[in-house]
């Protein structure tokens, strides 16, 4: 049963993929509510399952751990920035704010972890979360809400699998300990971001 989600979540990976390639050769629609909306959904969706198959099946390997963990905080700060600015009620811009300064902070506690393990942090976002980033810019006013919101959800639950697969099975000292002293916010997080999914649908 795994493999075949697994197959599938490949699957539709290829296939947003060549949605992403002919979404940027096209010139957007003139009207944010057409085909396009429903696009960037089906991306952000197929990027969840393949970010949580990922996170799941792959080994806790340090490299592995400090990527994700670093891509993570880096998505969502842009993202909270971009909610703060296209948020539509006032619970979603307060939640962004949460995430700017929650994640900063998180990223910042990561820093001599990460540097005492001997890692290199990246520097920039992967395609998956830039492409996340380019659906909640392209979201029309009306859709943002639902739009960050369930990214939001998709997003921390990868985070908390990640967390808790390196806080029980990681292999540096330093960096599981700051994983499992994250593990309490990410589901803070979860179950906020939780609340608001439920109405904004």
């Amino acid at each position: 049963m795994a493999r075949h989600a697994l197959l599938a979540a490949a699957a539709m990976a290829a296939l947003s993929l060549a949605a992403c390639q002919k979404k940027d050769a096209e010139p957007a629609p003139a009207d944010p509510g057409t085909s396009n909306a429903a696009v960037n959904a089906a991306q952000d969706a197929t990027g969840a399952a393949v970010g949580t198959a990922a996170a799941v099946t792959g080994p806790v390997s340090t490299d592995a751990f400090v990527a994700n963990a670093v891509i993570s905080d880096m998505y969502e700060i842009q993202a909270g920035q971009i909610a703060q600015s296209k948020g539509q009620s006032q619970a979603v811009k307060d939640f962004g704010k949460q995430m700017v300064t929650d994640h900063t902070a998180l990223s910042n506690a990561m820093k001599p972890l990460i540097l005492a393990a001997g890692k290199t942090a990246p520097t920039g976002l992967d395609e998956r979360r830039k492409g996340m980033i380019d659906n909640l810019n392209a979201a029309a006013p009306a859709d943002f809400d639902k739009v960050y919101t369930s990214q939001q959800e998709a997003a921390h639950n990868e985070a908390l699998t990640l967390m808790q697969g390196y806080a029980d099975h990681g292999d540096d000292a330093g960096l599981k300990g700051g994983a499992a002293k994250a593990l309490p916010k990410i589901k803070a997080h979860l179950q906020h971001v939780q609340g608001l999914a439920s109405g904004a649908h």
